[in-house]
């Protein structure tokens, strides 16, 4: 772990009281490595000879950390340089030559004290602050995630909820009290050294670290990535042979930093060593530029198009239209979108498509291999199965705010089905959408009164409050049997308040800040934050529009804030002008409620069972629900004893 230290075996009964008060480390989970004192990886020197400078590079470090008898190297480097004749005549001439101010190495060749070494960094580390001020002064203009988190005392979604995430199914147990390697920035060196330090709070990807000796004491703690590059399991420094310099704040505060450590560090936990190399290999996308996908054409939702990959970030997808000559007819979605497919892939199930007036593929351009896209559950349609005219609840992929009063207009291959929304179908069916049957998109009827959310009835339709018996009365239609819908439900790890990183899905090349405001099984309410209310949106759990705190930073995609006042004020007057009529143009899900996917629950005594009754955090549910005559399509309703 430390830069030459090969041994922790001296007796550590000269510590300071203030050592023997140290709290005993919190237990951790135990996947992950434990820190022993092995007299191999941790040790540190006692310090009872106190700091030294090295005489070759002008490192000041713990003089038991040092090389050679006398402690004046502080890696063999140094020793060996120094003792080059060559070496120091260099020096001595460039001094003699050119009249500069001696340097640290000339320094060494002037046998100057301890003190007078420290000194030559003083300009140098008032010159560091200067530039970190600047540094700070820039970034409180923009967004932090720590800052956010910490004055506000929010919560993050932890990374395990989104398994399409880099490291999402490979976390494990890195929680708080985890110890890493970090570099000391509280350092007047010139070079970059180490310290260890403790997570205090975790957020997503992002960590609150405090170093080690602080105690208590929060002044110097930071939020950093856990994912970055400078971010090392313990015991990294010494394979490393990268060196470990306790802070100046705290720099004389144990006079044995190496009892100190071994007792702090002794049964804790770290990161696995392969943990950047997990991270790496997490961070491999298999779809490449140039590869060619059948993607929804966002002017007819009917109908897919040929589009070619452009750019991956993150595992999201920047797809320009083939057609498009000057490459900015493009579409964004992540590479498990249930909205791209590969070539060939409408024509098997017969879905619409457009053919491209390009005769041949652009040279370069290549099939995407079927097997990287996402795979749908397999259905048994030779039973009972969806059938045209059935009716059911969906979300209307023009205005994702709404879960609207929908029919089935085709059957389609596989378990794909086209969907129409009552009361606003274009006359050619050039609106309809395509959804899979296990789809979390779309539910049986009745699931919106069953758990409190508010459904849009058809365009048009005056008899209100909207019922689902009288409208299928009138239109003469049957529902669709709810047990053709998807009834699965994850264990997703979400909690109302959480914060996360979501797609803006009236803008999908954007990604905003945002919380989760509401929970119903494995629907999440989103909600942009900045924004009204009338933005939110419907997603589901396991949707990769969603991503940790924190993903942004890692992947070098840029966040978008929190809305200010005015920018609210300008884009709301500018969207409820747009509201007025509804956009043929599919640029994705609407910033306002757009579920991506929902799972189905209704409290149908005696008949469906007790799965399929809906809980939710504080939100009631109604228990006096008459479906039950709607399901079974006219049999006696055994809450009521009536016959429909």
């Amino acid at each position: 772990m430390f830069d030459g230290y090969d041994s922790c075996s001296e007796d550590t009964s000269s510590s300071s009281s203030s050592e023997e008060s140290e709290e005993e480390v919190a237990p951790l989970p135990s996947s992950l490595p434990i820190i022993k004192n092995n007299g191999q990886v941790y040790t540190y020197p006692d310090g009872k000879s106190g700091m030294a400078t090295c005489e070759m590079c002008g490192m000041v470090g713990v003089r038991d950390a040092f090389y050679s008898k006398t402690k004046r190297f502080c890696s063999v480097s140094c020793s060996r340089s120094y003792s080059s004749n060559s070496k120091k005549a260099s020096i001595l001439a460039r001094l003699q030559v050119t009249g500069k101010p001696p340097t640290k190495k000339a320094k060494v060749l002037q046998k100057q004290p301890l003190v007078a070494k420290l000194a030559a960094y003083a300009q140098y580390q008032a010159t560091l602050q200067n530039q970190a001020k600047t540094k700070a002064a820039v970034s409180l203009e923009s967004f932090s995630w720590g800052n956010y988190i910490n004055s506000n005392s929010f919560i993050a979604a932890p990374v395990t909820c989104f398994k399409h995430a880099p490291m999402g199914t490979c976390w494990g147990d890195i929680s708080e009290n985890v110890r890493v390697e970090v570099p000391n920035t509280d350092c007047s060196l010139p070079t970059k050294v180490f310290w260890i330090a403790g997570i205090i709070k975790l957020a997503g990807y992002n960590a609150l670290l405090r170093y080690e000796g602080f105690e208590n004491d929060s002044g110097l703690d930071f939020w950093c990535n856990i994912c970055g590059s400078d971010i090392h399991p313990v015991g990294w420094c010494a394979a490393s042979g990268k060196p470990l310099v306790p802070p100046r704040t705290i720099q004389h505060k144990y006079t044995n930093w190496k009892a100190f450590l071994v007792k702090r560090l002794t049964g804790a936990k770290t990161l696995p060593p392969d943990f950047s190399q997990k991270v790496s290999e997490s961070m491999q996308y298999p779809f490449k530029p140039c590869m060619r996908v059948e993607v929804v054409d966002k002017r007819h939702l009917c109908r897919t198009r040929v589009a070619v990959v452009e750019s991956v970030i993150g595992g999201r997808l920047r797809l320009v239209y083939e057609e498009s000559e000057d490459r900015t007819d493009d579409f964004w979605c992540h590479m498990h979108s249930p909205l791209i497919h590969h070539i060939g892939w409408s024509r098997s199930i017969g879905h619409r498509f457009k053919r491209s007036d390009i005769t041949k593929k652009q040279d370069g351009h290549f099939d995407t291999p079927p097997h990287l896209f996402a795979k749908v559950k397999e259905v048994d349609q030779s039973g009972e199965w969806f059938k045209e005219g059935m009716k059911l609840e969906a979300i209307d992929p023009l205005n994702l705010s709404t879960i609207c009063v929908a029919t089935i207009r085709k059957v389609l291959a596989d378990g794909f089905l086209m969907i129409g929304i009552d009361g606003s179908e274009a006359a050619d069916g050039s609106d309809w959408f395509c959804y899979h049957a296990t789809s979390p998109s779309i539910f049986p009827v009745g699931f919106c009164e069953i758990n409190m959310i508010e459904l849009t009835p058809p365009r048009g339709y005056t008899k209100l409050p909207f019922k689902w018996f009288d409208y299928l009365r009138e239109t003469g239609s049957i529902a669709a049997p709810v047990k053709l819908f998807n009834k699965d439900v994850p264990n997703h790890g979400f909690r109302v308040g959480m914060k996360l990183e979501a797609v803006d899905l009236m803008e999908p090349r954007l990604i905003c800040v945002a919380t989760v405001t509401r929970i119903i099984h494995r629907l999440l309410r989103i909600h942009f934050d900045g924004w009204e209310e009338e933005y939110d949106q419907w997603v589901d759990c396991e949707s990769p529009d969603l991503y940790p705190v924190g993903w942004c930073q890692l992947t070098g995609y840029q966040l978008q804030p929190p809305a200010s006042q005015s920018s609210r004020e300008s884009q709301s007057a500018s969207s409820k002008q747009k509201k007025k009529a509804k956009s043929q143009q599919y640029k994705g899900h609407k910033k306002s409620g757009s579920p991506r996917g929902v799972y189905i629950h209704f409290l149908i005594v005696n008949q469906l069972g007790s799965q399929w009754s809906s809980t939710e955090n504080s939100i009631p549910v109604r228990a006096d629900a008459c479906l039950l005559c709607i399901m079974l399509k006219g049999a006696v309703c055994h809450k009521r004893q009536t016959f429909h």
